[in-house]
């Protein structure tokens, strides 16, 4: 009996230690990162829709007094941004937040790759070309402790220019951007048709 105790006792210790192991590899990794710039947005349904909305009506008003102006929130853009990467099949980021503050929009999200998972800080800063345009430069990124890979910063990049100059945006509608301030949550965006 001592020794089918010390089997009974040596089997489940074993498959303790197994099931320990298999729950260390379930689980993520946590590298942190830096924390969110503000309070989290609540994201609605239909933001991603309010953002082209409000594209279509300043076009339809510019076509009677020959100026575009638009005015978007931080509600509005985390939501379009969320849509955006809810459509992905294998998304570079989640729980995304828009936050537009001292004139620049600060993303802030999660990302997951493998077993690793972190908080990233997105800073862009819009600028207005002289031809009209609005280019977006990316002023400073980090993921976990480390600088966000060109890959992603490019992927935000590329998602907040199609907001602005993208189907509905100004490149679509041939507007010429005349003026663009960001502040306490908002961001205006004024121009006249090219």
């Amino acid at each position: 009996m001592s020794k089918q105790l010390r089997i009974n006792r040596s089997l489940v210790l074993s498959l303790a230690l197994i099931s320990l192991a298999a729950a260390m590899v379930a689980c993520m990794i946590d590298i942190g990162g830096p924390d969110p710039p503000g309070s989290a947005i609540p994201i609605e349904e239909d933001s991603a829709e309010q953002v082209r909305q409000t594209w279509q009506s300043a076009i339809q008003s510019a076509a009677l007094e020959g100026q575009v102006r638009v005015i978007l929130n931080e509600r509005q853009l985390t939501g379009f941004l969320a849509e955006r990467f809810e459509s992905s099949q294998n998304p570079l980021l989640s729980d995304p937040q828009v936050y537009l503050r001292q004139g620049a929009i600060q993303i802030y999200g999660i990302v997951q790759r493998a077993m690793l998972s972190g908080s990233i800080l997105i800073s862009v800063r819009p600028v207005v070309t002289e031809q009209g345009d609005i280019h977006l430069d990316v002023s400073e990124a980090s993921i976990g402790p480390v600088p966000a890979p060109a890959a992603l910063r490019d992927t935000i990049s590329a998602l907040l220019t199609e907001a602005f100059t993208g189907s509905v945006g100004t490149l679509a509608t041939g507007i010429r951007i005349t003026a663009l301030v960001i502040a306490d949550g908002e961001m205006a965006i004024v121009g006249e048709l090219r």
